[in-house]
């Protein structure tokens, strides 16, 4: 696209650059001007700058400026930017970082897929954080953000914490619970879970230590962030999982749901080792009676292979039981100072009953040992004889 087209585009499809900033007067004044190069749609969120930004800032007119008397955070300014951006109209919001990572001539990228896709989207940018000087921390960071987002909403991105975005400014929540860092992981979800298209898009990124500062605070922030994840999964357990599953039965006839959300299933090799893991587990966990009906739910619930699921749950068939209890009897005695003797006793309930935290431990322990092991024994066993492209 020629920067004619990138600047009708954002003036049709109402388009503004959202820049938060916080003390980064060494890249501030360069990402400015690289992004009014496609357009002055720009709004500017000083977040309690101490450094020279403010008179940076005072060197374009043309923009619009909102400057807070303190520093509270990124989430904070994008939510008030975002706020600002809906006022005069503005549809989507392209968020670009004012640390100088994100390339301004990556504007068009965006643009074009915003075009390509001709409905609401929410695009991050896809960094390449395998190319020399990208921080492993950030990388590691990375990949945990994407295991979770995948958990949390289904959907499989290579990079969800680039914070080079465009929003559909009318369809993300309004409200949030975090105020940092952490935002950005809970509006990508929350905007996936009212079926808004989250995708990747290329850009480039550019780690420069010499002028890069990074506000991050890895034992704060990481905290939080794990905090977030683990409120997010909760919801996803036993609201969205469920929700989702009940709309798919009303949309569909009840031959098309039986056969596309209980029969079938995504074939690849890692969903079939999950459906193995999760059947083990179910198959060893403490819940006799319901390991069945839980097996074959919760592959229905998470879209897994639901005949895999069943048939590993039964790992617990009746001649393995008295090993199965002796062994999680065995595994839980440490943790509650019980006997591990048992060749003495005869295995029944009621040797269970008498030591059930002993055994609920053990078995839990158990359950989840064996799961990890057997699930990622079968998927390389199954990338052996049956590897998958790419």
């Amino acid at each position: 696209m020629t920067i004619q087209e990138v600047q009708n585009a954002i003036s049709e499809k109402r388009i503004c650059v959202l820049i938060p900033t916080y003390n980064n007067e060494k890249t501030l004044k360069r990402v400015i001007d690289g992004v009014l190069d496609y357009t002055e749609n720009v709004i500017v969120i000083n977040d309690g700058s101490t450094d020279s930004t403010k008179e940076i800032l005072e060197n374009y007119p043309q923009i619009s400026i909102i400057s807070l008397p303190e520093n509270k955070g990124k989430g904070n300014a994008l939510k008030i930017g975002f706020r600002k951006a809906l006022e005069p109209g503005f549809d989507f919001a392209i968020t670009i970082d004012s640390d100088g990572q994100h390339y301004p001539d990556d504007i068009p990228v965006f643009v074009k897929a915003l075009l390509e896709e001709n409905d609401d989207v929410l695009l991050i940018g896809n960094r390449n954080m395998s190319q020399d000087g990208i921080p492993k921390k950030s990388s590691f960071g990375n990949n945990f953000s994407n295991f979770w987002f995948w958990f949390e909403t289904g959907i499989k991105l290579e990079d969800t914490q680039s914070g080079y975005r465009l929003y559909p400014l009318n369809k993300i929540p309004k409200k949030y619970f975090t105020p940092k860092f952490e935002f950005e992981i809970e509006i990508i979800v929350r905007t996936a879970w009212r079926h808004i298209p989250v995708k990747n898009v290329p850009v480039k990124v550019l780690y420069d230590p010499a002028e890069r500062v990074s506000h991050f605070r890895p034992f704060k922030d990481f905290t939080r962030i794990s905090i977030l994840n683990t409120i997010l999964v909760f919801i996803t357990l036993i609201y969205i999982k469920p929700r989702n599953f009940i709309n798919n039965f009303r949309k569909k006839s009840f031959k098309r749901f039986i056969k596309e959300d209980v029969l079938e299933s995504d074939g690849s090799n890692r969903t079939k080792a999950f459906s193995i893991a999760l059947g083990v587990f179910i198959g060893l966990s403490p819940v006799w009676g319901f390991q069945t009906f839980l097996a074959i739910s919760l592959a229905v619930v998470f879209k897994l292979n639901k005949v895999l699921s069943f048939v590993s749950s039964n790992i617990s068939f009746p001649p393995f039981i008295p090993f199965i209890i002796a062994a999680s009897l065995f595994i839980g005695a440490p943790f509650v100072d019980g006997q591990t003797n048992f060749l003495n006793h005869e295995l029944s309930f009621e040797l269970v009953k008498n030591h059930l935290l002993q055994y609920i431990i053990g078995s839990l322990i158990l359950a989840s040992s064996a799961s990890v092991i057997l699930g990622a024994g079968f998927y390389l066993f199954l990338n052996k004889v049956s590897p998958e492209n790419g």
